[in-house]
C-alpha cells in the first residue's frame, strides 16, 4: 500500500472538504487514489471534529473550530442557500 505525504493528503482531502465538497469517486478517479483510502482519511477528518459532508445528522460532537468554520462559510447565504447548504452536509433541525 503506498504511503502518501502529508502535503499530498492535505491537497487530496481539500477537494472532499467545504468548499468543494466533490465525490470520493471522482476524486478517486482523478488523484489515482483508492476509494477506501479517502474514505479512511474522510473517518479520520471526523474524529478529529472537521465538518465532513454527509457524514451525520448534527454537529454536535465537531470542535469549536470546525463549527465556526463551518458559521464563516455559511455567514452570507440566504435562507434559502443555507437550507440547500445543509441539507448537502446531512445537517438537519
Amino acid at each position: 500500500m503506498p504511503r502518501y505525504s502529508e502535503e499530498r493528503k492535505a491537497a487530496v482531502l481539500k477537494k472532499l472538504l467545504p468548499p468543494d465538497n466533490r465525490s470520493v469517486a471522482s476524486v478517486a478517479a482523478e488523484e489515482g487514489i483508492s476509494d477506501a483510502t479517502l474514505y479512511g482519511w474522510l473517518k479520520t477528518c471526523r474524529r478529529q471534529g472537521v465538518p465532513v459532508p454527509g457524514n451525520r445528522k448534527t454537529g454536535d460532537d465537531w470542535s469549536a473550530d470546525a463549527k465556526l468554520a463551518v458559521v464563516i462559510e455559511t455567514a452570507s447565504l440566504s435562507e434559502t442557500e443555507l437550507g440547500t447548504y445543509c441539507r448537502e452536509k446531512g445537517l438537519y433541525p
